[in-house]
């Protein structure tokens, strides 16, 4: 699989370039906060990354979206890293007790406009060691690999149109069927901003849809 002009990206050459990047950390203070994990592993050579499609439950604001394993701390977590071990472990069936973790992405606040600051997701990237093989729980839909390099694409750049401004459209990555598996939103951020760290910036820049 070749990604952005012949880009084939392994391992060694993403955590080479996250040892050296400096996330930009947001101050929580008495905000919620969530965390992510950004889960790699190699396949013949080449770099694949998670993904997880949400089921759809009424009511929830993330309801059949596509995201990264994780979700809010909880009072057994004693950090947001072991908030996203446990949210992966506990959504797709997946230890990271024995993977590295190469790096960590700048935090993000999901919800900017809420009374007295957004929900503050932090995100930290993982090597993992084996085939990685996925049981989703209840609150997955779907959870699949996706090649890195092919997330740059051209074809699979779309846009997303979304009803809550109006249908104004934002910019989207399609992994898989159309309509559905299109990553928006803030998992598109943390992909720019993880993509940006290893010199292979995603050419359609997000935009406060505010």
């Amino acid at each position: 699989m070749l990604g952005y002009l012949g880009w084939v990206p392994t391992l060694t050459h993403i955590g080479s370039r996250l040892a050296s990047y400096r996330p930009a950390l947001v101050d929580v203070g008495a905000r919620s906060r969530a965390a992510v994990a950004v889960v790699l592993r190699e396949q013949d050579g080449e770099s694949e990354l998670l993904f997880i499609e949400r089921a759809r439950h009424e009511g929830d604001p993330w309801s059949g979206h596509m995201a990264f394993p994780g979700g809010r701390l909880e009072p057994v977590d004693r950090n947001g890293r072991a908030a996203a071990e446990r949210e992966t472990l506990e959504e797709v069936g997946l230890s990271l007790a024995g993977s590295r973790c190469i790096g960590r992405l700048d935090d993000l606040e999901g919800r900017p406009t809420t009374p007295g600051g957004g929900l503050v997701v932090s995100a930290f990237v993982y090597q993992l060691e084996g085939a990685g093989d996925l049981v989703p729980n209840r609150e997955v839909h779907e959870a699949f690999w996706f090649p890195v390099a092919a997330l740059l694409q051209e074809e699979r750049h779309v846009v997303y149109p979304h009803a809550k401004y109006g249908g104004r459209e934002l910019p989207g990555i399609l992994v898989g069927q159309p309509d559905r598996h299109i990553v928006w939103g803030l998992t598109y951020r943390f992909l720019d901003v993880l993509l940006a760290a290893v010199d292979r910036p995603l050419p359609n820049r997000w935009t406060d849809p505010r």
